[in-house]
């Protein structure tokens, strides 16, 4: 979010559009990778709709057009593109991936997590305060 907000101080709409574009095609290409490596990988379990693998290899196949000619074109939007998914990556590393954090992170972690959940008015982990309480 405080990536967004400095592009759109920043830059213009259209260069915003183009980065979320990017990333989100991007991410969409790789959810169609993990479809067909689960496919290979673990071919028995429950799937509520199953497709023909050509479909998403056909996708993949434009994908990888579209995203190579894009990474040929607009070499640099597709670059702040990738530094603003690579944003994520130590915010994955504090909350997810470090197991044995003290408590004052956790408690930080937490209030953060309430606080976004208020702002945006969205439901209590299931931990949390009930709101009778």
């Amino acid at each position: 979010c405080l990536a967004t907000l400095i592009i759109m101080l920043v830059g213009d709409t259209y260069t915003l559009i183009n980065y979320v574009s990017f990333i989100n095609y991007l991410c969409y290409g790789v959810t169609i990778i993990g479809l067909i490596v689960l496919r290979w990988k673990k071919p028995k379990i429950f799937r509520p709709i199953k497709v023909n693998l050509l479909i998403p290899i056909t996708y993949l196949a434009f994908w990888a057009f579209l995203l190579i000619f894009s990474l040929y074109s607009e070499p640099i939007v597709c670059g702040v593109g990738l530094i603003i998914i690579l944003t994520g990556v130590p915010v994955f590393f504090l909350g997810v991936y470090w197991r044995n954090k003290p408590k004052c992170v956790n408690r930080l972690i937490e209030s953060m997590t309430c606080w976004g959940q208020k702002l945006c008015f969205v439901v209590y982990p299931q931990g949390g305060v009930a709101e009778e309480e």
